[in-house]
């Protein structure tokens, strides 16, 4: 059955199409997202949601999407998803980063020289009749420092065309490197160091808890006298109140902004201020930005629910399509790994050290890491996914640790995991062979050789003479039919296992006749999603 999607918010038609070309059965209500009450009504049916900013995704709308999987935002903010919500119900949140990045960079840089050279004033007066040449006195660029707080994907770009402006550009991101910054040619410095040098400041970060009210009112202070303030990254980051005072005295000459705090924003403290330039969140606003982010945004959501390819999601690591195609089989081993521990382990999680050894150890080991975590998770939570299971580990104070190293055995490369409980270790090692299906390769140190299956059954006891012919038997008397019989022990007379590959589900009859013999240590039932 083909994925439904539903598109809520307006996109435009050639990205409805990416979906029907991708075999997706698509439902396009652009303005359904303006109708919560419909909204929550339907949103049940739908594997993916595509939307701009007018749909908001809240808890409630989450509760009620049992068959969401992924919901995509055309373009970059996702205030209006819930995304811890969206988590917890193992709902991947993707963005469109790079659509509008060069149209917010351009954005950025008009307003910089419309506060420069006070144009839209200008403008104002010379229509209304004025001719006040001497009024508007501007500043050139050429030569002025330019500070920019955030040297990412727009900011980086902001800090290349200033260049070409011949603007001497000065950078404060705590993740930019030394050497990246040379390659940008722009000076890395500190926040301090930026608020006291330059003449002109520009932001783009996101707001977070660390960027908050960035330029508060104690920085502001800090600031060159006679400083230009940008802001085409998010309302938030600049105390408005401080800023108006700080225009109003003098000592920041002029600002231009295109995002606030409150919006859409009706009223604000720099409305009316002489060399304020304001703009309506413009930045994203161009017909070539609003394509690509559409285009990307289905496209993404395609591969994601065709594939199982992330791309730029938000509480996911990203798998690229042919990452997927060459983890797909060690994601499920890492599944099935973690769900052999989690249906024998009824105590609480410690932590969960996960190895990865050759091969694999090159892979996208976040990604295998969730595929464990919700293998182990799912024996207490049947709907728990790749996207909550790190989450639902954290809420539980489970630590993971992961550890990887160059091929050290006879495998081209393997994972082995670890659980610590309140009251034990439990380990398991399992590989990929050439055939492109899982095995299990040891358990608690004891070296096998395993085919997975739907349905298993695990057993320990001592090494002992009799033990196969009792499980034979047992099977047989009972029509168990047995596709594959693995055996291992650690030494001779020591601790022995058996892992039997059976063609169905084992009656409860079964179990309770092994371990009335009083041969078997543990008799354990697994199922395994093999699909």
């Amino acid at each position: 059955m083909a994925p439904k999607v539903l598109v809520s918010d307006k996109l435009s038609e050639t990205a409805v199409q990416i979906f029907r070309d991708r075999g997706i059965d698509v439902d396009f209500q652009p303005d359904l997202g303006k109708d919560k009450d419909k909204l929550l009504e339907v949103i049940g049916q739908y594997d993916g949601l595509a939307i701009r900013s007018a749909t908001k995704v809240t808890d409630k709308i989450l509760a009620a999407a049992d068959n969401l999987k992924v919901v995509g935002r055309a373009g970059i903010g996702t205030d209006n998803v819930d995304k811890d919500a969206a988590s917890k119900k193992g709902v991947i949140v993707m963005n469109t980063p790079f659509g509008n990045t060069i149209t917010t960079a351009e954005h950025a840089i008009a307003m910089m020289f419309a506060v420069a050279r006070q144009i839209p004033e200008a403008s104002a007066s010379t229509h209304a009749g004025k001719w006040e040449k001497s009024k508007f006195m501007g500043v050139e660029l050429t030569n002025k420092t330019l500070g920019v707080i955030g040297a990412g994907n727009i900011g980086s770009i902001v800090c290349d065309r200033a260049r070409g402006l011949r603007m001497k550009v000065i950078a404060y991101d705590p993740f930019l490197s030394e050497e990246k910054a040379q390659k940008m040619q722009v000076e890395k410095v500190e926040l301090e160091d930026l608020l006291k040098r330059a003449d002109f400041i520009t932001l783009h970060v996101p707001l977070t808890d660390a960027t908050r009210n960035i330029l508060s009112r104690e920085a502001l202070e800090k600031t060159k006298k006679g400083v230009r303030i940008i802001n085409c990254a998010r309302g938030g980051l600049v105390d408005e109140e401080a800023l108006a005072d700080l225009l109003k005295s003098g000592h920041v000459a002029g600002a231009a902004f295109d995002v606030f705090s409150v919006e859409p924003a009706t009223e604000n403290p720099l409305f009316g201020l002489p060399n304020v330039v304001c703009t309506p969140h413009l930045g994203a606003a161009t017909t070539e930005a609003q394509e690509n982010v559409a285009l990307q945004v289905a496209e993404q959501m395609s591969n994601y629910l065709l594939t199982g390819a992330v791309e730029n999601a938000l509480n996911m690591p990203s798998v690229t399509a042919e990452e997927a195609k060459v983890m797909g089989p060690w994601v499920k081993l890492a599944g099935h790994l973690g769900s052999f521990i989690g249906q024998l382990t009824d105590e609480p999680i410690k932590a969960i050290n996960i190895l990865y050894d050759g091969t694999v150890a090159e892979m996208n080991l976040e990604a295998l890491n969730c595929a464990a975590i919700a293998g182990i998770m799912k024996r207490v939570n049947p709907d728990v996914n790749m996207v909550s299971a790190p989450v639902i580990a954290k809420d539980k104070g489970i630590k993971i640790s992961t550890t990887n190293q160059d091929k050290s055995g006879a495998f081209d490369g393997y994972i082995k995991m670890t659980v610590v409980t309140t009251k034990r270790e439990r380990s398991i090692a399992g590989t990929v062979f050439s055939d492109g299906k899982p095995r299990f390769i040891q358990i608690k140190g004891i070296n096998i050789d395993a085919e997975i299956g739907a349905h298993m059954l695990y057993t320990t006891n001592e090494d002992v003479p009799g033990i196969i012919g009792l499980l034979g038997n047992t099977m047989g008397k009972n029509g168990v039919n047995i596709a594959n019989f693995t055996l291992g022990r650690n030494e001779v007379g020591g601790e022995a296992i058996a892992l039997l590959y059976v063609d169905n589900a084992i009656p409860q009859d079964v179990l309770k006749t092994l371990e009335g013999t009083g041969m078997f240590r543990q008799v354990a039932p697994l199922e395994f999603d093999v699909a």
